[in-house]
Order: structure tokens, then C-alpha cells, then sequence
């Protein structure tokens, strides 16, 4: 019995660990480093299984929280609905929001591709850096003597190559991605003009 029990844990983490269980781990198809991987041991391979599962576990960590505290500023500005800004009694957290956004990525993680939740958020995140890039342009000219603890250098040179690159990167994603990216903006934005635009702070002052 302890021969078949340690039989079956080696084939375990051989299944776990395995090159190809290592390519789709890093590309979801054919790793770039592929020729490397087949060359490398055992231990290695379960070293980078290990450091792979780390970066994503941590990944995902960092942006849930940073989702559930966009979530709470802008519930409190009155973009969202004030549930979303409900800190914990005990906590001091935003338990509510934490809760939604665990739900939100969690399920639709378990049910999709990996592939197709990694082309959108790609596609987002270069879209977000593209608007950044842009502002940053628009804000120095704009609003010049802005107090800023850090000022970008060669604007707007430095902002427009952040531009190009990115919307490169963002060029060279598949046609579905782009399709769901801009049903995803078009419901960010029938949002907006329908709840957050009449509700925010900024509404209220003007």
C-alpha cells in the first residue's frame, strides 16, 4: 500500500508539473521558451510551476483589492450606488465591494477560457495606460501650473511613444477581444450617463 500511495503522489506531481502543463500555464498554447523547458529537470520545472502560480496568485491578489477601492471611492463620489462604499464595523473595510469583485472575477474565471479573460484584460489595461499617456498631454497643457510631485520628462514625446506602443500591442489582439472590449466600454458608458452623471459630487456643484 505504501508503494502504490507513493506511486500515485509521483504521478501527481508529475501531471502538475509537466511541460506541458507548464506551457499552458505560461501561454495557455505554445510557450516561446518551449526548446528551454526541455531541457530543464524535474525540480526545475516544478520551481517554475511554483514561481508562475506565485506571480498570478499575486497578481490577482493586488488588483482584487485594488478593484474593491476604485469601487468604494467612486461609490463614494456618487458614481455607484452607496453600498459599494459600506466599510466593515470591525474590519475597517470595504467588505461589500471586496465580496462583489471576488464574485465577479471568480465565477466568469472558472466558466471562460483563460485565454479570452487574458486578451481582455490586456486589452484594458493598455487601453487604460493610453488614456493616461493622453492626459498627461491634455493636463500640461491645460492646467500648466498644476502643483505635480513628479513631472513626466520630453512631453510630449515620452507620452506619445507610451501612445504608439500600446495601441501596438492593443493592434495586434484578436478581432473578438476588440468586440467584447467595446461592449464592455459601451456598458461603462450607458452607466455613466444614466446613474453616475446625475448622481456624482461634480453634478451637484455645477
Amino acid at each position: 500500500m505504501k508503494v502504490i500511495h507513493t506511486s500515485e503522489n509521483h504521478s501527481f506531481w508529475n501531471q502538475l508539473f509537466s511541460r506541458k502543463s507548464i506551457d499552458k500555464l505560461i501561454s495557455g498554447s505554445e510557450a516561446p521558451g518551449h526548446r528551454l523547458q526541455k531541457t530543464l529537470d524535474p525540480w526545475s520545472l516544478a520551481a517554475l510551476g511554483i514561481g508562475a502560480l506565485t506571480g498570478m496568485i499575486s497578481s490577482l491578489l493586488v488588483f482584487q483589492y485594488g478593484q474593491a477601492l476604485i469601487w468604494h471611492a467612486m461609490s463614494r463620489d456618487d458614481l455607484f450606488p452607496k453600498f459599494f462604499s459600506a466599510i466593515h464595523p470591525k474590519f475597517r473595510t470595504p467588505h461589500l465591494s471586496t465580496w462583489i469583485a471576488g464574485f465577479a472575477v471568480g465565477i466568469p474565471g472558472g466558466i471562460f477560457a483563460i485565454s479570452d479573460a487574458g486578451d481582455l484584460s490586456n486589452i484594458g489595461t493598455l487601453f487604460a495606460f493610453v488614456l493616461v499617456s493622453l492626459g498627461v498631454i491634455v493636463l500640461r497643457r491645460t492646467q500648466p501650473d498644476r502643483p505635480r510631485l513628479f513631472e513626466v520628462p520630453l512631453v510630449p514625446w515620452f507620452p506619445l511613444i507610451s501612445t504608439a506602443l500600446c495601441g501596438g500591442l492593443m493592434m495586434g489582439l484578436a478581432v473578438i477581444t476588440w468586440v467584447r472590449f467595446v461592449v464592455w466600454l459601451v456598458l461603462g458608458l450607458l452607466i455613466y450617463l444614466f446613474y453616475s452623471r446625475h448622481r456624482s459630487e461634480f453634478a451637484k456643484k455645477a
